[in-house]
């Protein structure tokens, strides 16, 4: 049998969970709210993928609190390898992107749940709880996008849809490896408008360079054609 935690509650009944997030004031916070619920711990934080693996290899906790913006990569990338290397340990991811690249892709990779940081305390509760009893839990928001896109039939998500679809044309340019003069002279576009077109798309992605963004649309097939 095992030995009671601290407050009296016994070990089994406990949901161990560890917090990944590169913010230190939302990290700090997380850990704080979880250490005011009764039977679940905190068993430590990561703020990047390297690091959250490592915890996890380490502590195996029963959840994770995934962000999605892990400086220059993704609680995507983070999550599917998590659950590839520990599929016991679910994975609930808590950020500030709700669209539709971000949430299938968290959901694809494996996630167990999915809310926004705008959450109440009593929800981040009750999708810990969820999650941790095998459930699948999406925030209100999310939901209703996923019910939204069930109802509308379509047949694949489309790729980088926080993009306009012109971002989208240049990033499937900047995918084929052609630079801003060449992408401008194929779209008849100014060399102005295609560079602001590419801060913009940086920016959206949540990358820091051209060479990462290149890599993100290869993934979802972009610059192939």
């Amino acid at each position: 049998m095992n030995a009671p935690t601290a407050d009296g509650v016994s070990e089994d009944n406990v949901v161990r969970v560890a917090v990944v997030d590169d913010h230190p004031v939302f990290r700090l916070g997380m850990t704080a709210l979880l250490r005011t619920l009764d039977g679940i711990v905190c068993v430590g934080e990561a703020v990047d993928v390297p690091s959250a693996l490592t915890l996890v290899e380490a502590r195996t906790p029963d959840v994770v609190l995934m962000d999605l913006h892990l400086g220059d990569r993704s609680g995507v990338e983070a999550t599917r390898m998590i659950r590839a290397r520990h599929p016991g340990v679910a994975v609930l991811v808590i950020t500030m992107f709700d669209d539709d690249d971000s949430v299938f892709g968290a959901l694809r990779a494996g996630a167990s749940g999915y809310l926004l940081k705008g959450a109440s305390p009593p929800q981040v509760e009750r999708a810990v709880r969820a999650v941790a009893d095998g459930e699948m839990l999406l925030g209100p928001e999310i939901r209703a996008r996923t019910v939204g896109f069930l109802t509308r039939g379509t047949g694949t998500v489309p790729p980088f849809s926080q993009l306009t679809d012109r971002e989208r044309e240049v990033l499937d340019h900047v995918a084929r490896g052609l630079d801003n003069r060449a992408i401008a002279q194929r779209l008849a576009l100014s060399p102005k408008t295609v560079r602001n077109h590419v801060s913009n798309v940086l920016v959206k992605l949540g990358v820091s360079d051209r060479g990462q963004a290149i890599v993100r649309a290869r993934e979802r097939g972009l610059g192939r054609g």
